[in-house]
């Protein structure tokens, strides 16, 4: 089998310093201590494909772009495209493409974000070519429905699929997403191998949450650290402890006991007061701000189930390892979901957080959920 490779070796770097995407901001994400999640993404793919599929032929990149994780799999790869500048970009990747398509490979295996699909997609759309494709998720967002759940997934994927059909590529204007805007735009149709894991196009919740926020508020407890993750329903959490959060960002906020809030007085509706520790939080910003108690309160994303890994890098590994965690999902949204997942690029960690797991689905109630 002939498999092309290509890395986009800045995607997702900008995800766990708070930036949200890294188009333009490259050299900011690396001021603020970003290091590269593409090249281990990629590299943790090539691995598992050369333990199913030895003998493929790969077709690589050359500089950043694939060649050397290919290489570190066991493969000796052909070369096709090797770019020129410094920093690589866009072109190279529409270029890389080019050269991959010209060898006729029977997949093109990417590992970047909704832009990187996009630059591929978009060249093959170009030629008038319905070469497969198929994504190693390796960015902040990761809207499209041409990537695998996780890069193993890519991984057993490419080495089994035997019918493709057609699936959307989407992006956001990242500059309007980190003012909290999120509007989606179909760029291209690409022809995706037929899996059960590749994700499904990201979808706003919908539902009712009033219920389920009143139990998150009625279960807050004084000196605890809470550290409140992207989203709506997340959002309408943030809005009854009394301020306005990051609707696309992680806002961490701790909780001051008064009168009002006694726990004694169960019998009332308590209104809790507290501080915000800090809002749009990095990973940097939320270890700081951790207590000796730490409850991370998130809700999946709709339509694709992902708990960790989405939308939410800042909740790094080494921040979930030091909280509790409480998700919160309406009814409407779990209905529309098999499974839930997560991918935080700590294997052993999505290990211990798989099986089965309780959701708040109102003030009282919850539902039980498998992650996988």
């Amino acid at each position: 089998m002939k498999i092309g490779v290509v890395l986009n070796p800045i995607a997702g770097m900008g995800g766990r310093v708070g930036l949200k995407g890294t188009d333009g901001k490259v050299e900011e994400a690396r001021e603020l201590g970003a290091e590269p999640r593409s090249p281990d993404r990629g590299r943790r793919a090539m691995t598992a494909l050369y333990e199913r599929l030895p003998d493929a032929e790969i077709y690589a990149v050359g500089g950043p772009m694939g060649a050397s994780i290919v290489r570190e799999a066991g493969y000796d790869p052909t070369i096709v495209y090797e770019p020129t500048g410094a920093e690589t970009d866009a072109a190279d990747t529409k270029a890389a493409v080019e050269a991959l398509d010209d060898e006729r490979v029977e997949l093109i295996l990417f590992v970047g974000g909704d832009g990187t699909a996009t630059d591929v997609s978009t060249t093959l759309a170009d030629r008038d070519s319905t070469t497969p494709i198929l994504g190693v998720p390796a960015g902040v967002k990761v809207y499209s429905s041409v990537f695998a759940v996780s890069p193993e997934d890519a991984a057993s994927i490419a080495a089994t699929f035997d019918r493709t059909e057609k699936r959307e590529v989407m992006d956001i204007d990242e500059d309007e997403y980190r003012q909290g805007e999120v509007h989606t735009e179909l760029r291209a149709v690409a022809t995706v191998p037929v899996a059960d894991d590749l994700q499904s196009s990201k979808q706003l919740g919908g539902g009712t949450v009033e219920a389920l926020v009143a139990g998150v508020v009625d279960d807050i407890e004084p000196g605890v650290t809470y550290v409140l993750a992207p989203g709506s329903t997340v959002g309408a959490v943030k809005e009854a402890l009394g301020f306005t959060g990051s609707p696309i960002g992680v806002d961490v906020w701790r909780a001051i006991l008064t009168d009002k809030n006694d726990p004694a007085a169960r019998d009332t509706q308590r209104e809790w007061e507290g501080e915000v520790i800090v809002k749009d939080a990095s990973e940097s910003d939320i270890l700081d701000a951790l207590g000796d108690r730490n409850v991370i309160v998130v809700s999946p994303i709709g339509g694709q189930g992902f708990v960790f890994g989405r939308g939410n890098p800042q909740l790094s590994p080494t921040v979930i390892r030091q909280c509790d965690i409480e998700i919160i999902a309406s009814r409407s949204k779990l209905d529309g979901l098999r499974t839930l997942r997560v991918d935080t690029d700590d294997p052993e960690l999505d290990e211990a957080l798989r099986g089965w797991t309780k959701v708040r689905v109102g003030r009282f109630e919850q539902r039980m959920m498998k992650i996988t």
